[in-house]
């Protein structure tokens, strides 16, 4: 592609608008991510006793081995919800910014 139509793409509002969603999108995530994360480092270094508790008499699981097996879980739903995202209305606007750049081209 021509510089030109990279400067068309960043004069299109429709372009600022992907790139404000995108970056909410993402922040958002990353948020969630590094509570979930930072939060159960916490726990393990502050409240090894909870983490050790199992969640009921004779069982082997604890509250550390369920929040620890949660935590993928989550992330696996987020991934979920980022890549229907991103494929469904980020993509759309992408597609229509690009060709919204070539016609002008022509």
């Amino acid at each position: 592609m021509s510089s030109q139509i990279y400067a068309r793409i960043r004069r299109n509002p429709r372009f600022a608008e992907l790139v404000s969603k995108r970056a909410r999108v993402a922040w958002s995530m990353m948020g969630i991510l590094s509570v979930l994360f930072y939060g159960f480092v916490l726990l393990v270094a502050f409240a090894p006793e909870f983490i050790a508790t199992r969640l009921s008499e004779g069982s082997n699981l604890t509250w550390g081995i369920l929040l620890g097996f949660l935590q993928f879980v989550v992330y696996i739903i987020l991934t979920f919800i980022y890549v229907r995202r991103a494929n469904g209305e980020l993509d759309a606007i992408n597609a229509e910014v690009v060709a919204a750049a070539w016609k002008e081209e022509r």
